[in-house]
């Protein structure tokens, strides 16, 4: 497969994962509208699911910003980034994104944005500290790979509607059982098994969409690698770099759950946990991979 073919599945991807919000949010709301008799429930549903999904594809990438506090910085504040930014971006053909420092110690990075043109590369104070000239070259490569594969639209996506499901499945446990019950016996025995399939849909919803999330996580973050290896036409430069990153183990401060996927290594010190549930690929099998590339 292609990087060009892979792109343009990121771009169905994000289209799929935006479609399968709105029939979730949509059947979790026609459900219980019918275990309460209520139609309003199934058209706040639609109307909900149709903003949510416009407020995620224009401003995601800021709410993502402002959770993890990242401030826009010029090329008068660090040059050196700015310049390996720039030859990067001619390199690979890209428009210069934005490019914002976060003030945290641990080292790492993330890039985020609807699309190339409006794109952004964040980093770490501490990734900045830590890592040598050509390590820092192999972190932005790899971060301006996730740009140009266009994975960055469906990853920032992701913070928002993952969020907003976990949110409204919440409400409607808790008004399902703290809230007032339609005490009509007739069609008892039908509303019964509505009230236990909106359960059901309101516990698994969020629960499939997080291992939707972490999927699309690890696969983007191998494809990514292995773009900003052949952008630096170094993969030791990467590899390095990771090597570093995985060795700081304290967590960040300014990362959260939410936007734990969009980094270049997970935010928070982790302890062995099955695959399935991790956000990002295990850090030997990555450098591993890097090492057996041949960029010549």
């Amino acid at each position: 497969m292609s990087l060009y073919t892979q792109q343009d599945k990121n771009i169905r991807r994000t289209w799929l994962l935006m479609s399968l919000f709105l029939v979730v949010i949509i059947a979790v709301g026609f459900v219980f509208s019918q275990a309460y008799r209520s139609p309003g429930i199934l058209y706040f549903a639609v109307i909900f699911s149709l903003l949510m999904n416009f407020f995620s594809y224009w401003y995601s990438d800021k709410i993502v910003l402002k959770m993890s506090g990242a401030k826009p910085v010029e090329k008068k504040d660090n040059p050196e980034l700015f310049r390996i930014v720039e030859n990067l971006c001619i390199t690979a053909g890209l428009p210069m994104p934005k490019i914002y420092v976060i003030n945290d110690v641990a080292p790492n990075a993330f890039a985020t944005g609807r699309n190339k043109e409006h794109a952004v590369v964040a980093v770490t104070a501490g990734l900045l500290e830590r890592l040598n000239k050509t390590e820092l070259e192999g972190v932005i490569a790899h971060e301006l790979s996730h740009i140009g594969n266009r994975d960055i639209l469906i990853s920032t996506i992701v913070v928002v509607l993952v969020g907003f499901i976990a949110l409204l499945s919440d409400f409607f446990l808790r008004f399902t059982f703290f809230g007032g019950r339609n005490r009509d016996r007739e069609d008892g025995r039908a509303q019964v098994i509505f009230m236990i399939l909106g359960i059901v849909l309101a516990i698994l919803a969020p629960i499939a969409v997080m291992l939707i999330q972490l999927a699309i996580s690890r696969k983007r973050e191998f494809l990514a690698d292995a773009s900003g290896a052949l952008l630096t036409r170094y993969p030791e430069g990467l590899a390095s770099a990771l090597e570093k990153i995985s060795q700081y183990k304290m967590p960040m401060k300014m990362a959260n759950k939410a936007t734990a996927h969009l980094y270049i290594s997970n935010p928070f010190t982790t302890k062995k946990v099955a695959t399935l549930f991790m956000t990002h690929p295990p850090m030997e099998q990555r450098v591993a991979a890097l090492r057996r590339m041949d960029t010549k």
